[in-house]
């Protein structure tokens, strides 16, 4: 059994202790948070430590901080050697002090602290600097998910900044979709299904194949009225630049 403990008490943190408790391959042994209270529902409370003095001895440190918090959090830790990774998708292994066996344990998805997961369907991200080290990742990474992978820094921030546009920009979109049919009285709930519909569609077709809509098939004529019927400068300037995108993009239809 690999002994773990887990550094941080944000979105992370909290669904990894969710998932880890609920398998035998790996014991948490202790959280570090500054306010106790934070984990006292999913973990007991005498596992919850607020000084970095009290962290005891385990086979895996994982740091679930902001990517700003990472090297901070890390020169506290008060021992040396032993193996430490982060949990980001942005920060390279140097994000971490020099002074322990750096590592990286980023799982690929968006985290809200009221919206369970299933992490035996997320991608687990891992980098180790020897082999040793990576094993033992894997092993932890295994226990909870069912999509384990080798994935170096630079391949990792490739991910994060493709994760920002099909994640952070499209919910983004949802937003100001959202505000559009507020603005105008229509319901949000009509889009739902169109929105889940888009999202399904690229498990059998790639993205490019996928695309549909007025930008797609150079319909000017739509495209001019649309712009014409919103109000809101930042909300065209955006449907400007995505019909622009779009358009150099894809062939004529």
């Amino acid at each position: 059994m690999i002994q773990v403990s887990i550094i941080g008490s944000g979105n992370v943190a909290q669904h990894l202790i969710k998932a880890f408790a609920k398998n035998e391959a790996v014991e948490i042994v202790q959280v570090f948070s500054r306010k106790k209270e934070t984990l006292a529902s999913l973990v007991e409370y005498d596992k919850i430590v607020s000084d970095f003095e009290e962290l005891i001895e385990a086979d895996l440190y994982i740091v679930a901080v902001s990517d700003n918090a990472i090297l901070e959090v890390s020169q506290k830790l008060p021992f040396q050697n032993r193996i430490v990774v982060h949990t980001s998708g942005a920060a390279s292994l140097d994000a971490l002090d020099a002074k322990n066996r750096k590592g990286v344990f980023y799982p690929l998805q968006t985290f809200s602290k009221s919206k369970e997961v299933d992490f035996s369907t997320i991608p687990m991200c891992l980098e180790a600097e020897n082999t040793f080290d990576f094993r033992i990742l894997e092993t932890a990474a295994k226990s909870i998910s069912n999509n384990v992978f080798a994935i170096n820094s630079d391949q990792r921030k490739a991910l994060h900044a493709a994760a920002v546009f099909v994640n952070n920009f499209t919910n983004h979109l949802y937003q100001i979709g959202q505000e559009i049919c507020n603005e105008h009285q229509v319901p949000f709930e009509v889009l739902k299904p169109l929105i889940k519909e888009t999202a399904e569609k690229i498990n059998a077709l790639d993205p490019v194949d996928a695309q549909t809509g007025p930008a797609k098939r150079h319909d000017s004529t739509t495209i001019q009225a649309h712009l014409d019927f919103l109000t809101n400068e930042n909300q065209k300037n955006i449907y400007k630049i995505l019909t622009q995108s779009i358009q150099n993009n894809g062939k004529k239809l």
